[in-house]
């Protein structure tokens, strides 16, 4: 068993409020979960109304599979003209890993 995980760090454009916020990172955690079937969820900087940090996870037998759904996932998010993607650390863990 593989397990992906992948973090972004997230610079909101013209946002002036944590309402705002919310109407630019739901639609994107939505998109992720529906278009890849990923578990994700804003995970930090949820004080911040310019910031945003999205969390997400695959699990799959197969790494090579666990890395395309990454990718594509890192490209769907890095697409998105509302955001600026600064950063993205994403982790592959097998059932060895202690």
């Amino acid at each position: 068993m593989f397990v992906g995980t992948l973090t972004f760090d997230l610079l909101l454009g013209d946002v002036h409020s944590l309402k705002e916020k919310r109407s630019i990172v739901r639609p994107i955690v939505a998109e992720l979960q529906r278009k890849y079937s990923v578990c994700a969820a804003e995970t930090g900087n949820q004080e911040l109304h310019r910031r945003a940090e999205i969390g997400l996870a695959v699990v799959s037998g197969e790494a090579a599979f666990v890395a395309e759904v990454l990718d594509s996932c890192e490209r769907l998010v890095s697409g998105r003209p509302e955001v600026q993607l600064l950063a993205a650390r994403r982790r592959l863990h097998d059932d060895e890993d202690e």
